[in-house]
C-alpha cells in the first residue's frame, strides 16, 4: 500500500491534488498554482483571509513562512531520487511589508544545482546548500524574504544480507 502511495504521489496532478488538500495549506488557504517538478519550479499563492490574517489585519507571518516552507526540499528529493536523504535544516524569514492582499512566491532550482549537489555529496559526506526566495504581492512589491538551508547526504549502500 505504501508503494502505492510513493508511486501516486510522483504523478504531478496528484501531489499538487494532496498539497492543496494538506491541512495545513487548506487551512491557512495556501493554494500550489504551479507544481512542475519537471522544469524545477513551483508556485505558491495565498488569499488575505479572516483564516490567516493576525490581530491588525495582515498576513499571519506564521502561515507566510509556512506557504513556501517544504518546497527545496521536495524539489531536490525529486531530482535525486531515493539514494539521498534530504532535509530542511534551518529556516529564516524577514518580514519586509505587510501583506495586505493575496501573496505569491516562485520557488525555482537550476538543473545544474541538482548536479552540483550531487557532486558535492558523491563521497557520503553531508551538504548543505542555502537558498533565498522572495514572496511578493499582487502589485510585485516583495513582502518577506525567506532564507533556507538544506541537509543533503548521499544514503550509504547497506550491507549486503545473506
Amino acid at each position: 500500500m505504501i508503494s502505492l502511495i510513493k508511486k501516486l504521489q510522483t504523478i504531478p496532478l496528484i501531489s499538487k491534488f494532496l498539497l492543496n488538500h494538506y491541512s495545513p495549506y487548506k487551512g491557512a488557504g495556501i493554494e500550489i498554482e504551479i507544481l512542475d517538478l519537471k522544469n524545477y519550479h513551483i508556485r505558491v499563492k495565498m488569499p488575505l483571509t479572516y483564516k490567516n490574517q493576525n490581530v491588525v489585519g495582515t498576513h499571519f507571518g506564521g502561515s507566510l513562512y509556512s506557504m513556501v516552507d517544504p518546497f527545496y526540499m521536495l524539489i531536490l528529493m525529486h531530482h535525486l531520487g531515493d539514494r539521498y536523504i534530504v532535509w530542511d535544516k534551518s529556516a529564516t524569514i524577514h518580514f519586509l511589508l505587510p501583506g495586505r492582499d493575496t501573496v505569491y512566491a516562485d520557488i525555482r532550482l537550476d538543473p545544474s544545482e541538482i548536479e552540483h549537489v550531487k557532486n558535492l555529496a558523491e563521497n557520503y559526506t553531508p551538504v548543505h546548500r542555502n537558498y533565498i526566495l522572495n514572496i511578493f504581492d499582487g502589485s510585485g512589491s516583495r513582502i518577506a524574504e525567506v532564507h533556507k538551508t538544506v541537509y543533503i547526504r548521499r544514503k550509504k549502500p547497506r550491507p549486503f544480507k545473506r
